[in-house]
């Protein structure tokens, strides 16, 4: 399972993920929700809505670093 952004990235702050061909577009702000599922069986995008909540933090910390974003409102406030 792979983890990433792409270059011309947009908001809301997000990742997609790639599995054995298949794909998946999670939201991390302001909570981890799938925004589309291409193909992940059930179990494949659990662990990916799983993966995604524990490293939720870092993932918006290089969304900011890479596309130079002030810090973002985490939903925490």
């Amino acid at each position: 399972m792979r983890f990433f952004f792409y270059l011309d990235e947009h908001e809301p702050i997000h990742v997609h993920v790639n599995c054995n061909g298949k794909r998946a577009k999670l939201l991390l702000v302001p909570d981890v929700e799938i925004a589309y599922n291409h193909g992940l069986k059930e179990q494949e995008i659990r662990n990916a809505v799983e993966i995604c909540k524990l490293y939720r933090e870092e993932f918006i910390r290089e969304w900011n670093r890479r596309f130079d974003n002030e810090e973002v409102d985490n939903g925490k406030n």
